[in-house]
């Protein structure tokens, strides 16, 4: 995984590089706050850890910062604070977990390894589609932009379809059996459906294999 560490206690940050890196990690450490922020505005990290006391923008204000700038990175707080408000602030703003300090650095891999573990089943069943549109398999939603998009049961039912056979070309007979529940529709009213539907998205990540169905190629975010 690709981690941004922010913790101004230069020891204790050398020691977590070194961990996170001899389990393969890549790491990329700030001290400050407002440097962290600059990160992560010019580069993709799979996971922060964020001390929450630290100069000029806490691990607290950078996560708040980064909610309204609409980037979503699963995040670990560590800290010495005991104060239950602070903690559960931690949460309210969407941190995935807290340690308090001191710990050991085998139990921070630990839950570096469960958050991995959740991230790598939600991707399986968040699919990319293109640059802008995803699919969420198991909320059976469309999203643009990270934006939920409201489609009709058929739209859904053809996306779903396609969804399920990345890559794999579609051919009308199982559009008729599971969008149309195998009702006798002809093969121009079913293009004429899935025509609509492409037409309504803002960018169209359905191919039309001519005379045979249609597919959806798997989308790499390179």
């Amino acid at each position: 995984m690709k981690i941004l560490l922010l913790e101004d206690e230069v020891m204790l940050r050398s020691s977590i590089e070194e961990y996170l890196e001899a389990l393969n990690h890549k790491v990329v450490s700030f001290s400050q706050g407002e440097e962290a922020l600059k990160g992560l505005e010019s580069e993709e990290f799979d996971l922060l850890l964020l001390d929450i006391n630290v100069p000029k923008l806490s691990g607290l204000e950078l996560l708040k910062r980064l909610n309204t700038l609409d980037i979503s990175v699963p995040t670990i707080f560590i800290s010495a604070i005991l104060d239950i408000e602070e903690i559960s602030k931690a949460f309210e703003l969407g941190g995935a977990d807290y340690l308090k300090k001191p710990f050991h650095l085998k139990e921070l891999g630990l839950r570096i390894d469960r958050i991995k573990k959740e991230k790598n089943l939600k991707s399986k069943q968040h699919l990319l589609l293109n640059k802008f549109y995803s699919f969420s398999k198991s909320e059976q939603i469309l999203f643009y932009n990270n934006t939920p998009q409201t489609l009709t049961k058929k739209q859904l039912q053809i996306l779903t379809l396609l969804c399920e056979n990345i890559g794999v070309v579609v051919d009308f007979e199982k559009f008729r059996s599971y969008v149309w529940a195998g009702e006798p529709v002809d093969n121009s009213t079913m293009r004429a459906e899935i025509s609509r539907f492409r037409k309504s998205l803002k960018v169209d990540f359905i191919i039309n294999v001519k005379g045979v169905g249609y597919r959806i190629d798997k989308y790499y975010n390179h």
